[in-house]
């Protein structure tokens, strides 16, 4: 796999499977080894901005309920508990490592209304200048279906497009793009490079989340056409091992790297 070349803009998104144990509670060491590896990058030199799922599934583990809610008031409920608590440990991990982090909150309708969309933008770029990472997630408390994304795999490339990144990372539960459901069928191959996103590979994408999350590949091949076609490289890696973004980087064999599109 070649080299990340020239990576100074980062955007790394992590699900919710990455953070959380299966009983919806946060996995705190495995959340402390991510912060860690990124604010080791901003230390470099890099800056990077971190799109992070699990309001809703760490709000369901601190409520104790049972299972994910299946209604919409009872996931905006559910977000705005588990929010608090996301934000509350990425600022303590985070200072920990002498960062500033800053939160946003998005929906569709911010990007598509092109006034906020510039609000975003300037927002962002500010944040950048002053030297702190910005932590996005959606906007899950006023989430109804017209106005979110209903993934953080597009938001996190809509954010890659906006920012105008170099590369987008998505950390998940599998090890990349496989030929087949590598959970049902043990001969299954991961596919290492894709350069070109079509009916086919949509064929040979599982749609299976966790029991907390909302996404799967399928997801991960829109936001891949997004970030593609917006001239940004887009890795897909298991999170398990957060370390292996340096390997990422350096261009050893982790996941799926989905080559950007050549711009005219």
């Amino acid at each position: 796999m070649a080299r990340l070349q020239n990576i100074h803009r980062l955007v790394v998104k992590v699900g919710t499977s990455s953070l959380t144990y299966d009983t919806g509670k946060i996995n705190i060491r495995q959340m402390q080894r991510l912060v860690r590896v990124l604010s080791d990058l901003q230390n470099s030199g890099m800056q990077i901005a971190l799109v992070t799922s699990g309001a809703i599934g760490v709000g369901v583990g601190k409520l104790g309920l049972r299972e994910r809610p299946t209604d919409t008031p009872g996931r905006q409920a559910a977000a705005t508990v588990g929010q608090c608590e996301l934000m509350f440990l990425y600022d303590k991990l985070f200072s920990e490592y002498g960062h500033s982090i800053g939160q946003l909150l998005m929906t569709k309708s911010d990007v598509d209304s092109l006034e906020r969309r510039g609000n975003l933008i300037n927002a962002f770029d500010k944040i950048f200048e002053f030297g702190a990472i910005p932590i996005i997630n959606e906007n899950d408390a006023v989430a109804v279906e017209e106005i979110v994304y209903g993934d953080n795999d597009s938001l996190s490339a809509i954010v890659a497009k906006l920012i105008d990144a170099d590369a987008l990372i998505i950390l998940t539960d599998i090890d990349g793009l496989y030929d087949a459901n590598p959970k049902e069928n043990p001969d299954a191959k991961r596919i290492p490079e894709v350069k070109k996103i079509d009916a086919d590979l949509y064929a040979v994408a599982g749609n299976h989340g966790s029991k907390f999350s909302t996404g799967g590949m399928i997801t991960k091949l829109h936001a891949a056409e997004i970030a593609t076609a917006s001239g940004i490289d887009m890795v897909v890696m298991n999170g398990d091992t957060p370390e292996n973004i340096y390997h990422v980087l350096d261009g050893e064999d982790i996941g799926t790297i989905f080559r950007k599109q050549e711009q005219i």
